[in-house]
């Protein structure tokens, strides 16, 4: 029947209720599926319906299957063939639910609802009865899917690479504790950008990031131009050990919080202020003309703060060595915040988590909803990409 028949209001006119016409198409998907069956049936055995052939193997009438679809529940008419080599792809033996559904069900976990939740949400919006232990199993699947993106082949460069982590909390042996999961993001050469990999471990540590590092130059990464980061002690170290030509940029927003810890309220706005024209100086020299009045002004209250600053001044002002529009995305980790950030709205609704696979299920699949939208370069590649291909000539031709 073409569509526009279906929708021709002659037709429409013989279903009295919206009811009979959903069920009319109810019954018209199920027999399309039983006739695909069939047809799979016939390709299997070499031979149509009530055709003569020389297989042994034939036709065995028909089981009865119940599978569940987002248009509500079939009872489908599966067809048996004697030696029961039959497999329908369409309709797999020992599966109860399509991929749609499964798919939905998936989804609906990735946006931090609960098991009863979604058995909720699936038996309001399709009339399907679907336990609490069966989606479980379904999002248990994904297991298999981590380990299969954890071991993925990297690109053999990036240009950047931000790191950051995200605390969750855990149960261990009885307790609740805060572990850590680590994040990277890379920048590509076509402009776009890519989660690396998830890491748990417990607090973040220089060690910890070690072994992060380790395993990305495993799978295949070569060079990282520049890696940008908080303040952690040791990081620095740690990084120019596993890729000893990158350039590290400490995050100056994560610089600012820290600095601001040390500072009473009455003076945080005034401080603040003070601090401002050191980020936002046009040159390295004039940034460290800045930190001298910052001293200057405050180093009898706040002299744990100024020195802050001058600990970490060299990696703090990286970014001024580059042109403007790469000093954008690299003076802050605002990129991985950002995913954080979604990442913290999609598990919010979970205190703690069961287990370690628990945390990393919702993680994983928090990270694949939000990069859906990673599809174009990051603004202004066209002359960031330029600006890479003149600072970092020789290190591109050799990748």
């Amino acid at each position: 029947m073409k569509k526009e028949d279906l929708l021709n209001s002659d037709f429409l006119k013989q279903f009295k209720t919206g009811e009979e016409l959903n069920e009319f198409l109810h019954q018209l998907q199920k027999r399309g599926v039983e006739q695909l069956l069939e047809g799979e049936l016939d390709a299997h055995l070499g031979y149509d319906k009530n055709q003569k052939s020389d297989n042994p193997n034939s036709r065995n009438g028909h089981i009865s299957k119940k599978i569940k679809t987002g248009q509500g529940e079939h009872e489908l008419k599966v067809p048996r063939d004697r030696d029961a080599s039959f497999s329908p792809m369409i309709v797999r033996k020992r599966q109860s639910m399509v991929d749609g559904i499964e798919n939905i069900i998936i989804s609906m976990y990735a946006k931090g609802m609960s098991n009863s939740d979604i058995e909720e949400q699936i038996r309001e919006l399709y009339d399907i009865d679907v336990s609490t232990s069966t989606i479980s199993r379904i999002t248990d699947r994904i297991t298999a899917d981590i380990i299969a993106w954890q071991n993925r082949p990297l690109e053999p460069i990036y240009l950047i690479v931000w790191m950051d982590g995200i605390v969750f909390k855990v149960r261990d042996n009885a307790k609740v504790i805060n572990k850590t999961i680590y994040i990277a993001i890379g920048l590509r050469k076509d402009g776009r950008k890519e989660v690396l990999g998830l890491w748990l471990g417990k607090n973040e540590t220089s060690a910890f990031w070690m072994t992060v590092l380790t395993d990305i130059k495993a799978r295949g990464v070569k060079d990282i131009f520049i890696t940008v980061t908080d303040n952690l002690n040791g990081f620095t170290d740690t990084i120019a050990s596993v890729f000893p030509s990158s350039t590290t940029q400490i995050c100056v927003v994560h610089q600012i919080r820290n600095a601001a810890k040390y500072v009473v309220w009455k003076d945080k706005k005034a401080f603040a202020k003070d601090m401002r024209g050191i980020y936002t100086a046009p040159t390295k020299e004039a940034a460290e003309a800045a930190l001298d009045i910052l001293e200057e002004r405050w180093n009898s209250k706040y002299s744990y703060a100024i020195k802050s600053w001058r600990k970490n001044w060299e990696e703090l002002t990286v970014f001024f060595d580059f042109p403007l529009e790469i000093r954008k995305i690299i003076y802050t980790t605002n990129i991985i915040e950002n995913l954080n950030g979604k990442i913290r709205k999609y598990t919010k609704t979970k205190g703690s988590f069961s287990t370690d696979e628990a945390v990393m299920k919702s993680v994983f699949l928090a990270v694949n909803e939000v990069t859906k939208k990673w599809t174009m370069p990051i603004r202004d590649w066209g002359m960031i990409l330029n600006q890479f291909l003149i600072i970092f000539d020789k290190r591109l031709d050799l990748y």
